[in-house]
């Protein structure tokens, strides 16, 4: 058993809200033992709460979902949709990512170019870019009251207004027909403002469940990007033109 398979109990328990040790031994035709014990490791890092005879997500009783559940989400999505958008770095490059979960993929594959510089204010981003051995500079700040996993305020705006990058990669809660992209942190908001003012491209990150959704605070528009990367069909999608920018993987 590996990652994979937690990642197929998480989803099982995430569309419907809660799932019984039997319910998932039997569709994932494993042993309940072994449930037991994915069930274990998934509670400890956070994203489900076990309960007698099995486990429903973990909300903390929050709105937002934690950085790690949100990443599991449309994970082969956002890592497709990375592998495509890092197309547009080249050696040598300073990269803006977002504390989004969507740019947080685009840190698993930088390892191939040389003399990269990354700026984030990504925390569990930091991470993964260590890991990596990727030069990375952190935008300071303080830690976002909604979104625990993001460095958000004055000084991390300050850190990205002090640079200049050669791409800037972000992403957001939904975009609608008429181009506008909405967020629901609107501190991250300032940030990618901030990152896309100091970029000489900037790359929006859109998986499927972006589309056709609501979110209180708006971010920019399409006409303020350079490319949207998506793995959905998008060019009909748009009332205006966007088609030299749409790259659909």
């Amino acid at each position: 058993m590996n990652n994979d398979s937690e990642k197929e109990i998480l989803n099982i328990i995430q569309n419907s809200q809660f799932a019984t040790v039997e319910d998932l031994s039997r569709q994932l035709y494993i042993s309940a033992a072994t449930v037991r014990r994915k069930l274990s490791i998934l509670q400890e890092k956070g994203l489900i709460s076990r309960t007698h005879g099995g486990a429903k997500i973990n909300d903390g009783n929050n709105f937002f979902a934690s950085f790690s559940l949100r990443a599991h989400q449309n994970s082969l999505e956002k890592k497709k949709i990375a592998l495509a958008a890092i197309k547009f770095i080249k050696n040598g490059d300073l990269v803006f990512i977002d504390g989004s979960t969507s740019a947080f993929f685009i840190a698993e594959y930088l390892s191939e170019f040389t003399d990269i510089m990354v700026v984030t204010n990504g925390i569990d981003t930091l991470s993964l870019l260590s890991k990596n051995k990727i030069k990375a500079y952190s935008t300071g700040g303080v830690i976002s009251d909604s979104n625990r996993s993001a460095l958000v305020g004055q000084i991390a705006q300050n850190t990205i207004s002090s640079m200049h990058a050669d791409v800037a990669f972000f992403s957001a809660h939904s975009v609608n027909k008429n181009g506008e992209i909405y967020d629901i942190f609107e501190q991250e908001n300032y940030l990618r403002l901030c990152m896309m003012a100091n970029a000489t491209k900037k790359i929006f990150l859109c998986d499927s469940t972006k589309f056709d959704t609501t979110s209180p605070f708006r971010l920019c528009s399409m006409k303020d990007v350079d490319y949207i990367v998506s793995n959905h069909d998008i060019d009909d999608y748009f009332q205006e033109d966007y088609s030299n920018k749409i790259i659909t993987i």
